[in-house]
């Protein structure tokens, strides 16, 4: 995994420690019915249940970065693993702002989290491919 696919990694976990915050100031817990269901099912009072889940979260993403990501162990899997999540958590938070034809809780770092996940997604398809100078490398063996 390239420098730039483990940096981009830990900036979605970043990106998505600011989004548990924002969810939680705005009260998502409250709101949306999964996000209510989830977090009664750790605790009775539901903003503690919900900062425990997403304590679980940001703690299982901390540590993809310092275990697989740093190392390159399960790296590519891992990352892939929370791309393909924070893609779909970003377009689901976007979603439901656009169907609320307003602000819902968690669309404003929503929009970083697709940028970032984006981002990741298109710099582990280049470490596939070799990297950007995949291409140069192939044309100096011609």
């Amino acid at each position: 995994m390239s420098r730039r696919s483990r940096l981009l990694f830990l900036l979605l976990v970043i990106t998505q420690i600011a989004h548990s915050v924002e969810e939680y100031v705005t009260r998502l817990y409250e709101v949306f019915a999964p996000a209510r269901f989830v977090s009664g099912l750790v605790s009775d009072d539901l903003a503690i249940g919900f900062v425990i889940i997403n304590t679980v979260v940001i703690a299982i993403g901390i540590g993809c970065y310092v275990g697989p990501v740093r190392t390159g162990h399960g790296a590519w899997l891992v990352a892939w693993w929370w791309t393909v999540i924070e893609l779909a958590n970003g377009i689901a938070h976007i979603f439901f702002a656009v169907l609320a034809k307003g602000y819902f809780s968690g669309a404003v770092t929503a929009v970083v989290l697709v940028g970032v996940a984006s981002s990741l997604a298109f710099s582990l398809r280049a470490d596939e491919r070799g990297g950007p100078l995949a291409a140069s490398r192939v044309a100096e063996r011609a």
